[in-house]
């Protein structure tokens, strides 16, 4: 075998799963058809789950000195400030990042390309999938280099991370049904000064669409993304001095251009994979699915993909699971992809739509309705957990079970597991469990109840025990999450509850490790 894994295309989505195989101890071969990586790019926003995530690589504090935090957004509508939807105050006590982190592609792939070199990965790049043949055991596959040669090489696995236009699921023969929207957009890079709210989202409605300014690095660095306007629409040779008039005259005409560093017009489409995987092929990222730009939740969407796909895969490859344990990716992952699709489709819909009561609902009602919504902390709540993927779970998949008639407000099987803060020791101090919790492993939480006796969970460095003691200061965090004393909760290295309850039993752990997640207990064979 050649590679155990090989992943093809190096965008985040590849680059997260790499990352994530390699600090579990398999190295996977990435390629990319590409020269290099990507320097200009559309995607932006890195939501606080994926940020959660890049704390446990490692790498978050890189990010967050790369990027530009943006606490709210600001929605104008014909020359006015009508709302502001702030993401500080409704996240502060759900995740350690609550706010939206304004940074490029680029800049993403940059950083956990430099990562790779921890785990002795790197990427071919001029590397071309051109051919696939899959066996019982393996993957037959074609590589094309950039002298035009072509090599076969085997896998026992194969991840599709390669885009709109993948190589995987086209040589798979699964349909990517959907199509493009009709608008044409722009985004450019610019300095710019006007009336635009510093550090933070700036929305403009207008009659005919909307204008978009995210907040960049530096001093008065403004990405701006909006419609082409229909007279430009056909023109091949539009630049950014032809969109400005239409800027000014919905963002504000006491805007001021300086320069403008990058500048390019592209279609959106919305589709679905018809699957996520074929028998030792699965589908990531962009190649699954892709979406409007509603929410910045693309990029993230494709990097939660990987990050549920790297631990299973990891323990299949390494022996220490049963290879049904796959099963469950697609079915996690394609309910998310597919309600995601549906809710910004419609959104964005609405904001772009042509007709003249989508014009007035943008600038006359759409911002009154947000500045109404937002002054309710729940609202506000919920928004928060959607925009920043934390609310994103698994309650119907076959690795989630709840037991003992758990309360309903309490967090279940297949939720994330709440971001909370602890006394780990009788008189110690308060400690984040988040960074405690080693995500490269299955941790069980037990709360108002001793530990399991030792010896009955035998499944060495694939679990750990974490016995919460009784405190005031943990009874008032955990009531906050609701938590009840006493439960037990065995949380999935990629932070989502497998099994939880009441009454910790070893027997009822073990059948369900043994049953849905085809843990193998250390010596077994």
């Amino acid at each position: 075998m050649d590679a155990e894994v090989l992943i093809v295309g190096a965008g985040p989505t590849g680059l997260m799963l790499a990352n994530q195989l390699g600090r579990r101890g398999v190295r996977a071969l990435v390629i990319d058809r590409h020269a290099g990586p990507s320097v200009q790019t559309r995607a932006l926003g890195v939501q606080a789950r994926t940020l959660e995530i890049y704390s446990k690589l490692g790498i978050a504090d890189r990010a967050l000195e790369l990027g530009k935090r943006g606490t709210g957004a600001n929605l104008w509508a014909e020359g006015r400030k009508m709302a502001r939807v702030p993401l500080g105050e409704a996240g502060k006590m759900r995740t350690p990042y609550p706010f939206i982190l304004i940074l490029g592609q680029d800049d993403n792939e940059r950083i956990m390309g430099d990562k790779l070199r921890d785990w002795g990965m790197s990427v071919q790049w001029n590397t071309e999938l051109v051919g696939l043949a899959q066996e019982t055991s393996h993957v037959t596959v074609t590589l094309k280099q950039s002298d035009g040669t072509t090599r076969d090489i085997t896998a026992a696995w194969v991840a599709g991370c390669d885009g709109a236009r993948s190589a995987v699921r086209e040589l798979n023969g699964i349909g990517f049904p959907g199509a493009h929207y009709e608008h044409v957009f722009f985004v450019a890079d610019t300095d710019v000064t006007g009336s635009m709210v510093p550090d933070e989202v700036n929305i403009y409605f207008w009659r005919e669409g909307f204008h978009l300014f995210f907040p960049m690095r530096g001093k008065d660095h403004w990405r701006i993304v909006g419609i082409l306007p229909p007279t430009l629409r056909g023109d091949e040779d539009v630049s950014f001095e032809d969109v400005i008039p239409s800027v000014r005259s919905e963002a504000g005409a006491g805007l001021s251009f300086k320069a403008c560093t990058w500048f390019s017009t592209y279609r959106i489409a919305h589709r679905s994979a018809a699957r996520f995987r074929d028998r030792r092929c699965f589908l990531l990222g962009d190649a699954a699915h892709i979406h409007s730009p509603v929410g910045a939740q693309g990029m993230n969407t494709g990097l939660q993909d990987a990050y549920n796909l790297g631990w299973k895969l990891a323990l299949i490859v390494k022996g220490q699971a049963d290879v049904t344990l796959l099963d469950s990716y697609e079915e996690e992952r394609v309910p998310v992809a597919r309600r995601l699709l549906n809710t910004t489709d419609r959104a964005f819909r609405l904001v772009v739509s042509d007709s003249r009561f989508a014009g007035l609902l943008r600038t006359q009602i759409l911002a009154r309705i947000a500045a109404f919504a937002m002054g309710f902390e729940r609202i506000q709540r919920v928004a928060f957990e959607v925009v920043s993927q934390i609310g994103i779970h698994y309650r119907t998949s076959s690795l989630s079970k709840s037991i003992d008639d758990f309360p309903h407000s309490a967090p279940h099987g297949g939720d994330r597991f709440p971001w909370l803060r602890l006394k780990l020791r009788v008189n110690g101090s308060v400690e984040d469990l988040f960074q405690i919790l080693d995500d490269t492993r299955f941790n069980l939480i037990v709360i108002g109840q001793p530990s399991p006796p030792d010896g009955t969970l035998d499944f060495g460095e694939m679990l750990r025990i974490h016995v919460i003691p009784a405190d005031p200061v943990n009874d008032a965090e955990l009531a906050r999450a609701q938590i009840p004393r006493p439960s037990f909760y065995l949380v999935r290295p990629d932070g989502h509850i497998g099994l939880c309850g009441r009454r910790l039993e070893v027997d009822v752990l073990l059948r369900y490790i043994s049953e849905h997640l085809g843990l193998r207990r250390v010596g077994s064979a």
